[in-house]
């Protein structure tokens, strides 16, 4: 029998106002002139950063991190459409006890952030590991 794989849901509601509500759970309010499209640079960072934290705690690290990202939107000729065209992450990151092979920790980390993985785009991603 083939085993089922996990499967994860999630939900958002956004009202009026622009308020973001998760069911059950807390009210976030985007300030004064972020865009979905900081929001989904943001969720990019720190899916990253989670991804990478998450790797590294099963390697028996404690991981401090922080991150930015930038990204390009313009109109492709391809279809006509604005999109991303160009996203660049830069994660710093501490490891506690440190260690010199970080590559294997940093490439499961980005094969893993759900939101990279789920981005047509390849985002272009700067790993500060220490």
């Amino acid at each position: 029998m083939a085993t089922r794989p996990k499967v994860l849901e999630y939900a958002v509601d956004v009202d009026g106002g622009g308020r973001m509500t998760v069911p059950g759970g807390g009210q976030l309010i985007p300030p004064e002139g972020w865009s979905p499209d900081h929001l989904l640079l943001a969720a990019l960072v720190r899916c990253s950063i989670d991804s990478f934290a998450y790797h590294a705690r099963r390697g028996g690290h404690q991981v401090s991190a922080s991150g930015e990202a930038q990204g390009t939107i313009t109109k492709t000729e391809e279809d006509g459409r604005y999109r991303f065209v160009e996203i660049a992450v830069r994660v710093h990151a501490q490891l506690t006890p440190r260690t010199t092979e970080v590559d294997d920790l940093i490439a499961k980390a980005e094969r893993d952030c759900f939101v990279g993985a789920s981005l047509t785009l390849k985002p272009e991603y700067e790993w500060h590991v220490s």
